[in-house]
């Protein structure tokens, strides 16, 4: 069975039914949320930019924020028959992509966007089985229906599965 193969792009969700892989390119600050139901092998991933759609005037895409593209991932995936009890999560991403002279906690946008991605899911009780995040290189994601596994691609930092 050939996998369908979906790009989701910047402030983008996705679901899908197996046999899907989803895949978001170069994350850097933003933030790859892996959403998976292991028994109906139904997947879904967004690609957040910012950590919350209340600090904005211009929050009309709810993916485009960690606070509200979880919801929209879990109705999505609920919609292709899963089970939000059984739904567990895989975060890569959110790196500091430059460094800044000044310690201005908005200009730490990688490490508040990790933050409240987990905030999110803890709030939400979905559990966060594995994590790459943070440093200061950029991240390629794909995330497989078969078996929930979230394969890393890096520059300079190799290829990783987790």
């Amino acid at each position: 069975m050939t996998a369908n193969v979906t790009k989701i792009g910047m402030a983008e969700v996705c679901t899908a039914n197996h046999p899907a892989v989803l895949v978001t390119l170069g994350l850097g600050s933003c933030v790859g949320i892996c959403l998976y139901d292991k028994t109906k092998k139904i997947v879904g991933m967004a690609h957040i930019m910012l950590p919350s759609s209340k600090d904005i005037k211009n929050n009309s895409n709810r993916a485009k924020f960690a606070d509200t593209a979880v919801e929209l991932l879990i109705t999505g995936m609920v919609k292709y028959g899963a089970e939000r009890r059984r739904i567990t999560a895989k975060i890569a991403g959110g790196a500091q992509m430059f460094s800044f002279s000044s310690a201005n906690e908005l200009m730490r946008i990688g490490e508040r966007n990790v933050h409240a991605v987990r905030e999110e899911l803890k709030r939400l009780t979905i559990p966060i089985l594995a994590e790459d995040v943070g440093g200061n290189y950029g991240r390629t994601i794909e995330f497989y229906s078969e078996n929930g596994a979230l394969g890393v691609k890096t520059i300079g930092h190799g290829i990783s599965v987790i």
